[in-house]
């Protein structure tokens, strides 16, 4: 029992750093309409950009705040250079952009930084254990990126339910040729959300950076797995987003405790499953 307690907490934060890409992967998608297959490599970058600050530093609380602004000032260059020119041709282009796009991060990282990991270190204040009395001792700073990560998730669907930017960007997701016809100027918007959906995957390579180190290839081992999220949740679903990557991280958790082998197939059965019964995701609209 104290085993699985412990695997649950694992999945929930691992599900949890899922929920921020695939929040970002959905933004962008519901808005601008194709699917941003650089978002894993982008995430790598928030995750080096951390590791240097920590060392610079001494502490990640700087990268905190750093990193989102970084990410969105690159996303605003990425769709304002590369990214928009693509929103008049086919999808398959964007998709080949961006794919080209992951590659040519991932590259340039290894030139920058080398082939080889990089630690990141836990805050000093969260270096201790936490007996929640229900098994195991937790890592406090496990308990910290759930909260954090509860914190934007509860932050972004503020700012998209109770601002008139969001208004506009949730009309948008909806009928954009109609926002248009209402005078609205809805290029600056396509930036804001694309430069917020990498913003957000920054966020998640800074939480996950002390979990489990950085290195090139860390986007593209997670971004598979984000778009199960997007999938199974609904596409363009916020919290459809949120509920399927808890359980896909919960899933995993527990199939990893029990039968190991299939732990990474779990996820891609679950979509099956989801695509075939409930084509429009758990919380996605028709």
């Amino acid at each position: 029992m104290d085993q699985l307690i412990s695997q649950l907490i694992l999945g929930l934060v691992s599900g949890a750093l899922l929920v921020l890409l695939a929040l970002g992967l959905n933004l962008i998608f519901g808005l601008l309409e194709f699917i941003n297959f650089s978002h894993g490599a982008l995430y790598m970058v928030g995750a080096y950009i951390t590791s240097y600050l920590t060392v610079a530093t001494g502490s990640i609380w700087l990268s905190l705040l750093v990193v989102p602004v970084v990410m969105f000032l690159l996303g605003v260059v990425l769709e304002r250079t590369l990214i928009r020119p693509m929103y008049a041709r086919d999808q398959i282009d964007a998709l080949l952009l961006t794919f080209g796009l992951t590659y040519v991060i991932i590259e340039g990282m290894r030139m920058i930084a080398g082939s080889g990991g990089r630690p990141v270190s836990a805050p000093r204040i969260l270096d201790f254990q936490v007996d929640l009395g229900v098994g195991r001792p937790v890592p406090a700073y496990l308990l910290f990126v759930v909260v954090a990560v509860g914190l934007v998730v509860g932050g972004l669907w503020l700012f998209l339910q109770r601002t008139n930017v969001g208004l506009i960007v949730r009309a948008g997701i909806r009928d954009h040729v109609m926002i248009r016809a209402l005078g609205v100027r809805f290029g600056r918007y396509r930036t804001l959300v694309f430069a917020l959906g990498i913003s957000v995957a920054g966020i998640a390579g800074v939480l996950t950076g002390p979990i489990t180190g950085v290195y090139p290839e860390m986007g593209a081992d997670v971004l598979i797995l984000a778009f199960v999220v997007v999938v199974v949740g609904g596409m363009g679903s916020f919290w459809g987003a949120v509920a399927a990557g808890l359980l896909i991280g919960l899933l995993v958790s527990v199939t990893t405790l029990y039968a190991s082998i299939y732990a990474g197939i779990v996820p891609f059965v679950l979509m099956i499953l989801v695509m075939t019964f409930r084509p429009r995701g758990l919380l996605g609209a028709t």
